[in-house]
């Protein structure tokens, strides 16, 4: 493990998701993550089509883009602000307005609730782009973890109908592949922050059958994809030492193959979520620095 990840990832615990009891601790904790200066944004909740969403607005918005971001949580756990360090960062930067999906969580809700809910809030920035100064032709999708998946899924949903398709997607250590969840020699190598035991649980709770199945439902697994023609340009970043790193890469892989253009950003000894989890670490705030800096030329700032 990075040697300056270290020491914030060892105090972290890994509570049993597959027990109600655990979700119903972890899903309070979602609360304490780091805030960091929110100073440049305006923060409110809006609804509308069913959907409930986040929304940044800079206090000096200078581009009429945007990003629809998607929490992490594997689907079991997490909220919209969650991410309100990265959200308000991101929006401050780069000038544009950023709206975060809340979604149903499994396995209360089994898929497509959580696809269905983003798409409401994707919906909802559509149908309110003039009012927020947005352009709706240059509109990223991106998300973490399991927000990376639901981000996945939902650029492929959105290119398969006629509605303007995202500018770009931006994916943070995508949980893109149930078929990991099914290799069952992997739950000895002890992944920090997500184990492949916990994955296989949050798998099956969020497909409502075993992950490694020989099908499973539309828009559900983005790796399952065969045509990724048309997917918009795309940013994948993942640890080297992360369960999902040889998923992510395989997927950039996929969208390479069909012409898409892909950057990767691999971090040496980063576990899942890092950024998350120690957003002050150099190795962390560097990161950020590149994803964000991509982020702004893909929406053509």
């Amino acid at each position: 493990m990075h040697e300056k990840l270290r020491n914030s990832v060892k105090p972290s615990i890994n509570l049993p998701l597959d027990r109600w009891w655990g979700r119903a601790i972890q899903r309070p904790l979602v609360r304490l993550a780091p805030k960091g200066d929110l100073s440049g944004v305006t923060i409110s909740r809006a609804s509308g089509r069913s959907s409930k969403v986040r929304l940044y607005r800079p206090r000096a918005q200078t581009s009429s883009a945007a990003l629809f971001w998607i929490h992490g949580g594997g689907m079991l756990f997490g909220r919209a602000s969650q991410d309100d360090r990265l959200c308000a960062s991101t929006a401050t930067r780069l000038g544009i307005v950023v709206v975060s999906a809340e979604y149903r969580l499994a396995p209360e809700h089994p898929h497509p609730a959580q696809l269905d809910d983003c798409r409401s809030g994707w919906l909802w920035l559509q149908d309110n782009a003039a009012s927020l100064g947005v352009d709706a032709a240059r509109v990223a999708v991106g998300g973490q973890s399991a927000g990376g998946g639901l981000a996945a899924a939902l650029v492929q949903q959105i290119c398969d109908v006629a509605e303007p398709a995202p500018i770009a997607q931006w994916l943070f250590c995508p949980m893109l592949d149930d078929r990991t969840a099914a290799r069952t020699e992997l739950d000895a190598v002890g992944h920090r922050i997500w184990n492949n035991a916990t994955n296989r649980y949050a798998w099956r709770a969020f497909l409502g059958i075993e992950p490694g199945s020989q099908t499973t439902p539309p828009y559900s697994v983005p790796a399952r994809r065969a045509v990724h023609q048309g997917s918009p340009p795309t940013w994948i970043g993942v640890g080297d030492i992360d369960l999902f790193h040889d998923e992510d890469m395989a997927y950039a892989s996929a969208l390479r193959a069909a012409g898409i253009p892909v950057t990767t950003d691999v971090v040496p000894g980063a576990p899942h979520g890092f950024e998350s989890w120690d957003p002050k670490a150099e190795v962390s705030r560097d990161y950020i620095d590149r994803a964000q800096a991509w982020l702004g030329r893909a929406l053509g700032g």
